[in-house]
């Protein structure tokens, strides 16, 4: 009998190095001086440097800019967690029409994109003085709870209710049974929830350009776009401080997969 020739390995480190390409080329290219990016962009630095990294980093005016954006996501990624939690507990708790309704109305949000809304949310936000980073927190909150709310409900299917009715015998609260017994249960998924959005918060830049493009409150991503001018690109520069931008997450994911992993399997399967 001839043997089956098994392509899974093959397809797989295939599809890997295509992934890794992007990040090989920001890596490499961001020790290279600017013409030599052009003249040798795949291969590795001839003359090696580090200068891009401390100019990026005074030009982003990284200090401010990093706090900029790590308030926003800390505080927006927590927002989302909790209220999306509480509503898919509640949701997946209840068995009325209601909250059924509510839930359908959670999984088309996630159909609406930014771009379709983003004139008239904008136009509403300036009418009510939120055009600040309060107000970039709400809309982000607004944006990206309807997901949450679909990971937590799977999440919370696998939980018995028994749990909760044993937790009321004991006299325990509505509070206190989700925050004491139910939240800790959805750490998985939370941390799964927490990774998704603050990637997604962290590198968006058409939200804040609309809402928060003044000088002291503008985010990373923002100050990346003064890297390319009208006639004049400096990739160098660009590339080192995209790569300064991304490390706090990959550092977070660094220490939070094995959670991730897990807590996107009981969202989906369950």
């Amino acid at each position: 009998m001839k043997k089956k020739i098994k392509l899974s390995p093959i397809f797989g480190i295939f599809f890997a190095l295509i992934w890794l390409l992007p990040f090989y080329l920001i890596v490499v290219n961001s020790f290279k001086s600017k013409n030599e990016i052009f003249s040798n962009t795949l291969g590795l630095p001839e003359n090696f440097t580090i200068a891009n990294y401390p100019e990026a980093f005074k030009e982003l005016d990284f200090a401010t800019s990093f706090l900029n954006t790590f308030l926003i996501t800390v505080v927006a990624v927590i927002l989302i967690s909790l209220v999306s939690s509480m509503a898919a507990y509640a949701i997946q708790r209840s068995d009325n029409r209601l909250c059924k309704i509510f839930y359908f109305v959670f999984i088309t949000a996630m159909l609406v994109t930014f771009q379709s809304v983003m004139i008239p949310l904008v136009s509403i936000y300036g009418k009510v003085h939120l055009l600040n980073r309060v107000g970039l927190v709400f809309m982000h909150l607004g944006f990206n709870v309807s997901m949450g709310v679909f990971m937590f409900v799977g999440a919370l299917k696998g939980i018995p209710k028994s749990l909760d009715e044993a937790a009321t015998i004991d006299g325990a609260s509505r509070w206190q049974i989700f925050f004491k017994i139910i939240y800790p249960m959805l750490k998985p998924t939370a941390v799964t929830v927490a990774l998704l959005n603050a990637i997604l918060i962290w590198n968006d830049y058409l939200l804040p350009s609309l809402v928060i493009n003044k000088p002291g409150m503008q985010t990373i991503p923002i100050k990346m776009f003064y890297f390319f001018g009208a006639y004049t690109k400096q990739w160098h520069l660009a590339l080192a401080g995209l790569l300064i931008a991304i490390i706090p997450v990959i550092i977070f994911y660094f220490f939070m997969q094995k959670h991730i992993i897990k807590g996107v399997a009981d969202g989906a399967v369950k």
